[in-house]
C-alpha cells in the first residue's frame, strides 16, 4: 500500500492518522489536501472534516545537482498544512461571517455592521425575526457573542473584544436592568428586607451594581457560583 486517504478534524490530524497507517514519516510522503475542514452551526452541526491523500515517495535517485548545489528537501507534511492555513484573514470579517452562517442555519438573512470603538468592536446585527437570535433575555445572543470572540481571536495576534448587538438590544436591556435596580432598591427601603435577583451574566450584574453604587440607603453584592451567580440588594449598615 503506497497511497491512503484519511480524515481528521484538522489537516494535521488527518496527516498524522495517514502516517500511522502507512508506518512512515512526514519526509517520505506527498500530501494532497482533498477537502479543507469547515465549521458548522455553533461548531456542532454540519462540521466537515479535513480529508487528505498521502502517497509514499519513491526512493530518491542520486543525481548531481547543478553547480554543486544541494537538492531542496521535500516540505514536511506539517509545514505544508501550515502553509495552507496561512493568510491575511480579517478577524472581524471572520466573526461577521460566522454570525451570518449561524443566521442562515436558523433560516435568517442577517446583515452585520462592524463598528470599531476604543475598547471593543460592536457587530451590529440587522434583519427580520431577530427575536430567535436574541433569545430569552439575551441568552442566545450572549452565547453567540462568546463564540464570536473565540473565533475572532483565532485570527488575531493580539486580544480583541467583540460585543454582539441586535436591534439595539444591549441598550434596551441595560435600561430595563437599571429600572429594575431602582424599583427593587425602593422595595428594600420600604420593607427593610434584602432582595436577591435571578442569576445574571457578569455584564448584567455590573449594570445593577453601577446603578446603585451611589444609592444613599442600599448596597449590592454578588453571591453564588457561575452561571448561577446573583446580585443581592440590601440595606446599608446604620452608622
Amino acid at each position: 500500500m503506497n497511497k491512503i486517504v484519511t480524515s481528521g478534524k484538522t489537516i494535521e490530524d488527518a496527516v498524522r492518522q495517514g502516517l500511522a497507517k502507512l508506518g512512515t514519516t512526514e519526509d517520505k510522503v506527498a500530501v494532497n489536501v482533498l477537502e479543507q475542514p469547515s465549521k458548522g452551526f455553533l461548531g456542532l452541526i454540519g462540521v466537515k472534516e479535513a480529508k487528505v491523500e498521502l502517497t509514499l515517495l519513491e526512493a530518491p535517485v542520486s543525481v548531481p545537482s547543478p553547480q554543486g548545489s544541494a537538492p531542496e528537501p521535500p516540505m514536511p507534511a506539517s509545514a505544508e498544512a501550515e502553509e495552507l492555513h496561512q493568510g491575511n484573514e480579517d478577524p472581524y470579517e471572520e466573526a461577521a461571517s460566522f454570525v451570518r452562517d449561524v443566521g442562515k442555519s436558523m433560516g435568517l438573512d442577517l446583515n452585520v455592521e462592524t463598528i470599531h470603538g476604543k475598547d471593543s468592536t460592536v457587530l451590529n446585527i440587522s434583519g427580520h425575526d431577530l427575536g430567535l437570535l436574541i433569545g430569552r433575555r439575551g441568552q442566545t445572543l450572549d452565547a453567540l457573542q462568546y463564540l464570536v470572540n473565540i473565533i475572532a481571536n483565532r485570527y488575531s495576534d493580539s486580544f480583541i473584544r467583540i460585543v454582539l448587538d441586535a436591534e439595539n438590544f444591549r441598550e434596551r436591556r441595560k435600561k430595563t436592568l437599571e429600572d429594575l435596580a431602582v424599583r427593587l432598591a425602593g422595595k428594600v427601603v420600604r420593607t427593610r428586607k434584602e432582595v436577591t435577583l435571578e442569576p445574571m451574566s457578569p455584564q448584567e450584574r455590573k449594570v445593577i451594581h453601577s446603578k446603585l453604587q451611589d444609592h444613599p440607603e442600599v448596597k449590592t453584592y454578588s453571591k453564588g457560583e457561575e452561571p448561577n451567580r446573583r446580585v443581592v440588594i440590601t440595606l446599608k449598615q446604620s452608622k
